[in-house]
């Protein structure tokens, strides 16, 4: 199966929202939620995407001749590529009912470990779906990233137990998600955190703990002043605040900011291997991608899961070979053009 054939299988069961476009670049499905889509205009997504692409990469074959080395050590785990599946929720209200959260999840942790990298899996009203992902990513060996939705101290206080079940390498939270409009005036209530209860959830976490959903230099030191292990630099795909900077805008500066005191992951319009590269040389240390591998997982199942991740990795591949990046310590600031 290739990953043209992912795409045409995605088409015929993906829902009426999704249109499992060729480029998942947030146009078609723009404003629509619930979908795949984003409050208000939908600019934000569809920003994201862009900015990636005005970044170009500085073309380099005057160098030794080497199969570049695109493995990545992580919190005592070392991935094949610098690659993760983001979190989804909800896939049967936002795709179709093909798969439910129980069944994606399922699918994707086992996919994503036997390919060699990890997923991060998500979060519902549900407490069911929590539980089911923990214990995917147990049957993975703890390959897997159980990411909590900001709900109130109590209900996180039980997550976290469950993420201690599930072995996982690293725990996760997407602080962004307090935007998102079903989950408002839900129980248990979620909402914004402050840096307090922030250490306070780390703490519980007994693992690193990763803040999903920094868009500002001051939020990634409220993180780090917080004891978070890393930050992904996130406006939840552009999902939960209209008219935001793309997260290509400004992960230079928040990696700059962090100066190493923690790993700087990203999300938002990465949609080829190449766009890893460009992120790599911005100052992150990984990225995820996560609308794509609701496509993958439709489309092909956990063939498809493997499928897309090696077309990404073959491309990441092939852009490090061309800018002369034998390993991805290599890759740095002066191997891309920004606009």
């Amino acid at each position: 199966m290739n990953y043209q054939e992912v795409l045409k299988e995605a088409r015929t069961c993906m829902g009426e929202y999704c249109k499992a476009c060729p480029v998942c670049n947030g146009i078609a499905c723009k404003n629509q939620i619930p979908g795949p889509g984003a409050k208000g205009t939908g600019d934000t997504a569809v920003r994201n995407y862009q900015k990636w692409q005005e970044i170009r990469v500085n073309m380099d074959t005057l160098h030794e001749n080497q199969e570049p080395d695109t493995s990545l050590e992580l919190f005592g785990r070392t991935f094949r590529y610098p690659l993760f599946a983001g979190p989804v929720g909800a896939v049967n209200l936002h795709y179709s009912n093909k798969y439910d959260d129980f069944t994606y999840n399922n699918v994707l942790v086992e996919a994503c470990a036997e390919a060699g990298i990890a997923a991060f899996t998500g979060d519902g009203t549900d407490g069911k779906v929590m539980e089911a992902a923990a214990e995917a990513i147990r049957r993975a060996g703890g390959l897997g990233v159980p990411t909590v939705k900001p709900w109130n101290l109590d209900t996180i206080r039980q997550k976290m137990e469950l993420v201690k079940s599930s072995g996982a390498f690293a725990a996760a939270m997407d602080v962004d998600a307090a935007g998102l409009p079903f989950l408002k005036n839900m129980t248990p209530p979620a909402g914004s955190k402050t840096v307090e209860e922030l250490a306070d959830i780390a703490q519980m976490a007994g693992v690193p703990f990763i803040v999903k959903g920094i868009m500002t230099v001051k939020g990634a030191l409220k993180a780090l002043e917080a004891g978070a292990s890393a930050i992904v630099v996130s406006n939840h795909g552009g999902r939960v605040l209209d008219q935001c900077p793309a997260t290509a805008e400004v992960l230079a500066e928040i990696a700059e900011a962090a100066g190493g005191r923690m790993k700087i992951l990203v999300d938002g319009g990465i949609r080829s291997g190449v766009d890893v590269f460009k992120a790599l040389a911005l100052g992150a240390d990984a990225v995820l991608v996560c609308r794509p591998f609701v496509t993958a997982v439709y489309g092909g199942g956990a063939e498809g899961v493997r499928c897309y991740i090696e077309k990404l990795g073959e491309e990441l591949r092939d852009t490090m070979a061309m800018c002369g990046a034998g390993r991805l310590d290599d890759i740095s600031g002066d191997m891309i053009r920004r606009p």
